[in-house]
């Protein structure tokens, strides 16, 4: 197995038809496939934090990741995102698992669990209209890795 990159548009479309509860991102700054041969096996998102006070300059999030089932997929996944990250200069790169999930592959890969989130209503505020995501109203963990 190895990782390439790959685009936005092949991210989605893998994250469309595999993930079990979330929809696509809108961007992404990059992504990257993890691959046996030219068979996709799962896909990693990276943009700008969508919490503002992250959105610092210097924090990259995992915006989705997204596999096939594929034994260690996810956690090859967060360590290609977390070297890309320090060889781009990022101080830290953050996440969230929803709080029913165990966030085994980001222990295997570095991270830690740094806030337990409560669930909110959704994004949709009257100054901005917003459809949801998936993740409304569902409690979650925001994880981190420094990556200096």
């Amino acid at each position: 197995m190895n990782i390439r990159p790959v685009s936005l548009k092949t991210a989605q479309a893998f994250v469309r038809e595999h993930h079990r509860h979330n929809k696509p991102p809108v961007g992404h700054k990059f992504s990257v496939g993890l691959f046996d041969g030219e068979r996709l096996l799962g896909v990693a998102m990276a943009g700008r934090p969508v919490a503002r006070m992250l959105d610092d300059g210097a924090t990259l999030e995992v915006t989705r990741t997204c596999t096939d089932g594929t034994r260690n997929a996810n956690s090859m996944l967060y360590g290609a995102i977390v070297r890309a990250a320090i060889a781009l200069g990022y101080a830290k790169c953050v996440t969230y698992t929803q709080h029913d999930e165990s966030g085994a592959s980001l222990r295997g890969a570095g991270w830690t669990p740094v806030q337990t989130l409560a669930p909110r209503a959704g994004w949709n505020a009257p100054s901005r209209a917003r459809s949801d995501i998936g993740s409304a109203d569902v409690a979650r963990t925001r994880w981190e890795r420094n990556c200096a």
